[in-house]
């Protein structure tokens, strides 16, 4: 039986922020490549804490900064889409809930191209799935559950 061959990932990354200890794009791109099941073009922007806050204040209507905001572009083939990472959350949150930052980068790449795919956390059913999916990913990339902090 001939292996599955990997979907295609055309990722562009982006950093506009200027933290320290960011993930390498070569790792940015394993995190997103283990969690896709078909081709797509992403681009994966590293933000500071304003640019986080203004985008999901003008596309969420939240005004506050978040970790991981996705967009999607459904009428664009192959698959396409943004996602944005708030740096200094993603390293708040690691901090406050005892785990590596490298990890926390990880899961939320992770969470976000679940969302690029489809994959959503507004009811408890599908809340469940894409947290077992998270899990799998996460876990066969070496980190721990990354809900295992929130127990």
């Amino acid at each position: 039986m001939a292996a599955r061959r990997a979907p295609t990932l055309g990722l562009t990354v982006q950093y506009a922020s200027r933290a320290a200890g960011l993930p390498s794009r070569n790792q940015l791109r394993r995190w997103a490549a283990a969690a896709l099941a078909q081709p797509a073009q992403v681009t994966l922007r590293i933000v500071n804490r304003a640019e986080g806050r203004r985008l999901n204040r003008d596309f969420r209507g939240k005004d506050y900064a978040t970790n991981v905001l996705t967009f999607t572009y459904p009428d664009q083939q192959p698959l396409t889409g943004d996602i944005v990472l708030c740096a200094p959350v993603v390293r708040q949150e690691a901090k406050l809930n005892g785990v590596e930052v490298e990890a926390r980068f990880a899961h939320l790449v992770i969470h976000g191209m679940l969302h690029l795919q489809g994959h959503d956390h507004q009811r408890s059913r599908e809340a469940g799935l894409m947290e077992r999916l998270e899990t799998e990913i996460v876990t066969r990339l070496g980190y721990a559950d990354p809900y295992a902090a929130y127990a």
